[in-house]
């Protein structure tokens, strides 16, 4: 990345922090699908299938107005592998158009210089690629052999901000597999973050003695800024359930290849109403629901917006808001009676 796009964007997130800051009544993060399919199949992943088509490029555009319209700060393209839609740059190009930062989760495989290229005229700002091991096996083949030449070529082109996230858990045979990733990402110059693998609905599963160890020698090596934000992962790899307040629904928000907004990407179903139709009532509701799985819930980004409210307006359970929704509606008839 030249200096003068990496200033430029730390500009753009100092901004986009201080406005989250400022105000609760914008969305933070979303996650946008632009299509299911991916060429790959990893063994922990409920992500993906491999026949679905790609979402009309003129659909997606009329989804990020709409994100647009809640006043999101950052829109990230997620999948599936959304490498693999025909009209990526475009939609990464409309995202910047509405002043969003744009980024990107792959899983790798389709870098070449040209595409790297296409992607900087694009305006790309921010790519993540998870490596879940040295070498491919049944579980994965998103493997560090395999992608080397994709990341030695995103490092000679690329003027975006690169992070490998390694990974720890989740049936992952060779938990130093992880070290090796992130020591490589470093060499390169990129940041590096660790995850948690999850299981089926996004909530823990507790890190054995060894898995524990690499995961505390990767998070020395990672990215300050991101450790800072990352500390409930102390409490995951024990196996403890983390207090705090999760705002998907509202301050993040998921939405599905088919346009229905959800509260994060292992809690599909929920609140299910499409984006088109989403309003700040429903924003507001969700702000304020006490969410089930968030005591055990692994995921980085749903947790990095959370810490932005997590010091201000308390949550309640689903049953305490519809009594709450329930004596408010009793006063305004009320007081619509004494008004006639």
């Amino acid at each position: 990345m030249r200096a003068t796009t990496f200033l430029r964007l730390k500009l753009r997130e100092a901004a986009f922090i201080s406005k989250a800051l400022l105000s609760t009544n914008h969305v933070v993060l979303a996650h946008i699908i632009p299509m299911r399919r991916c060429n790959l199949a990893c063994g922990y992943c409920n992500e993906y299938d491999h026949d679905s088509k790609p979402v009309p490029l003129e659909l997606m555009k009329q989804r990020l107005d709409k994100l647009a319209e809640l006043g999101t700060s950052v829109v990230t393209i997620s999948g599936g592998e959304p490498m693999m839609h025909p009209d990526l740059d475009q939609i990464i190009q409309h995202i910047r158009s509405h002043g969003m930062i744009a980024g990107l989760i792959s899983n790798g495989y389709y870098f070449t210089p040209d595409r790297i290229k296409r992607l900087n005229e694009a305006g790309l700002e921010y790519l993540q690629i998870s490596i879940d091991n040295v070498d491919p096996d049944e579980v994965s083949r998103k493997s560090l052999r395999v992608l080397d030449k994709k990341l030695r070529y995103l490092a000679e082109h690329a003027d975006f901000h690169i992070n490998i996230n390694s990974v720890i858990g989740g049936g992952i045979k060779q938990p130093e597999d992880a070290l090796a990733v992130a020591q490589r990402a470093t060499e390169l110059g990129f940041s590096t973050t660790v995850g948690v693998i999850h299981d089926n609905d996004g909530t823990l599963k507790p890190l054995t003695e060894k898995e524990k160890e690499i995961f505390h020698a990767v998070k020395k090596l990672g990215n300050k800024d991101h450790a800072r934000l990352n500390w409930f992962q102390d409490s995951i790899a024990e196996g403890k359930p983390y207090e705090w307040r999760c705002r998907s629904g509202s301050r993040y928000l998921y939405i599905c290849e088919e346009g229905k907004v959800h509260w994060c990407s292992q809690q599909r179903g929920y609140p299910g109403t499409p984006l088109a139709d989403y309003t700040m009532e429903d924003f507001k509701r969700e702000y304020k629901t006490e969410k089930w799985c968030a005591p055990t819930c692994t995921i980085q980004c749903v947790h990095q917006v959370g810490i932005l409210d997590n010091w201000r307006d308390p949550q309640m359970s689903e049953g305490e808001l519809r009594k709450e929704k329930a004596r408010q509606d009793k006063e305004r008839l009320g007081q619509a009676l004494r008004a006639d």
